[in-house]
């Protein structure tokens, strides 16, 4: 009778051991999915999105000398003092101009930037941004 119960175990050791996949795979039947290591390897090019881009729009006011307007954009906005120019007039002709296109955060930071300026010279100036 215990060689029949062992008999027994021993055949359904036996046949779980061969239901079991094996893990490691021999030289000849390599995954593409793996790595020397096991691991599965994670798509090498990831899909990124291009951020939204917002508009900085400087706002016409009465206070504001046009001097100061357009040291505002070459300092902050990098425009040589022929476009600086344009842009103001066209702020001042029209009530509002673009300053330029950027990510959220650096137009943002850019809009920051120039509120503090003005409030630091005493400048009603107003910047907004918009969404493209």
């Amino acid at each position: 009778m215990i060689e029949l119960i062992d008999c027994k175990l021993n055949f359904k050791l036996k046949c779980k051991i061969q239901n079991v996949p094996t893990l490691a795979m021999d030289e000849n039947h390599k995954s593409d999915d793996n790595d020397n290591n096991g691991n599965v390897k994670l798509e090498t090019n990831p899909k990124t999105k291009i951020p939204a881009l917002y508009r900085v729009l400087m706002m016409n006011d009465d206070y504001t000398p046009m001097e100061f307007v357009i040291e505002v954009l070459e300092k902050f906005f990098q425009k040589n003092r022929e476009e600086a120019t344009q842009i103001m007039l066209h702020v001042h002709q029209r009530g509002v101009g673009v300053c330029g296109l950027y990510a959220y955060d650096l137009a943002e930071t850019k809009a920051i930037q120039v509120m503090n300026y003005a409030r630091k010279f005493e400048h009603p100036l107003q910047v907004q941004l918009e969404k493209e």
